[in-house]
């Protein structure tokens, strides 16, 4: 096989949000086809629709081994802002744009190139054809790049939050964005009138109102939890924004996940949320921080780390600021914790959580 490997990748949505689709077909330097594929997006933006296409040709070469990239697209301001020419400014294209840079630093080599669109014939029309179908596509090469097993069947969440439910409504924009196998089967908010509960309701998800103060103690509390999800068929809890301890039921350890803005161990434990951890960060001194997406025991902030990724602290942060840092790289480690899940690809060893290769 070529070291190196030649993407062209296209997207679009009608209705723009509307049914869309990214595609990527690939030739090795000596131009062997090596095949392709469109990816239907239930729900997407023309952005989101060509980030698609380009992220999922960029996972497909380092599946295959290539050391070196060219990726090309018609999409001038996707070219550019992965150039680095224009700044990303839209929060839902700054998760897959992270993915799609922190692929293309994967590489030995690499350039993402623009191209007009009848030199981009091929991926314009895998990705029509997945948009008229409504189902993922292959186009055959030599070596074709096979469906996703484990898009037959979604992973199941049952979402946990106790506040503005942002994390929530990240994870469903990339599921809708099909970087995501997984779908939301149920929300369980501990509280009656925070914005997370509005923002399920309009989103159409399943919602349950489970308040600590209407149980008279944990173990009952913790029993209504458990029989939610149980009814709901939940494969994976997602902790997003939840204040509460609960006792985790039998069945579910490794099960359930949460994701922490700070590097644990550090900054964790009871009363440690929110704009305190981010106090707590500057007030240290600290230069870097981050978050930190683990699985859950019956105490705060334990569990086997899943994933960790880091932004630095300024100078002239305050809880704010830093916050709203920390949240770009939220956006891009839990949706991985859940992707690596879903993949069958996490080991928890001794405490230790080790990824597989896929």
């Amino acid at each position: 096989m070529a070291d190196k490997v030649l993407i062209y990748t296209d997207g679009g949505s009608r209705g723009n949000p509307g049914p869309g689709a990214g595609a990527f077909v690939m030739t090795d330097e000596t131009g062997t086809k090596l095949g392709g594929k469109g990816y239907f997006l239930k729900h997407t933006t023309n952005n989101i629709a060509e980030y698609t296409g380009m992220l999922k040709g960029l996972e497909a070469a380092k599946k295959l081994g290539f050391k070196k990239v060219s990726a090309f697209s018609d999409s001038q301001l996707m070219v550019r802002q992965l150039n680095g020419e224009y700044r990303v400014k839209s929060d839902n294209l700054k998760g897959i744009y992270s993915q799609c840079m922190s692929l293309l630093e994967d590489f030995d080599q690499w350039e993402v190139g623009h191209v007009y669109r009848e030199k981009n014939v091929d991926a314009d029309k895998l990705a029509n054809v997945a948009m008229d179908k409504k189902k993922d596509v292959v186009k055959p090469g030599t070596l074709t790049v096979k469906p996703d097993k484990s898009k037959q069947k979604p992973l199941r969440l049952g979402i946990l939050l106790s506040g503005g439910g942002t994390t929530m409504v990240n994870i469903q924009k990339e599921i809708d964005a099909g970087n995501l196998n997984a779908e939301i089967v149920v929300v369980i908010s501990s509280l009656s009138t925070v914005r997370g509960v509005d923002l399920a309701k309009s989103m159409g998800l399943d919602l349950k109102i489970v308040r600590k103060k209407d149980f008279a103690d944990i173990e009952s509390f913790s029993s209504k939890i458990e029989e939610i999800i149980k009814q709901a068929n939940v494969d994976l809890v997602v902790q997003a924004g939840w204040l509460c301890l609960w006792h985790i039921p039998g069945g579910f350890e490794n099960r359930v996940m949460n994701i922490h803005p700070a590097l644990l161990p550090a900054f964790g434990g009871q009363g440690m949320w929110g704009h305190h951890v981010h106090e707590a960060v500057i007030k240290n001194g600290c230069k870097i921080s981050g978050c930190t997406v683990h699985f859950c025991t019956n105490e705060y902030d334990k569990g086997a780390i899943i994933v960790q990724r880091c932004c630095d602290v300024m100078d002239d942060d305050d809880a704010s600021s830093l916050a709203a840092r920390v949240f770009e790289q939220e956006c891009i480690a839990y949706p991985e914790a859940i992707r690596l899940y879903s993949e069958g690809r996490l080991v928890v060893k001794d405490g230790v959580v080790k990824v597989k290769s896929s």
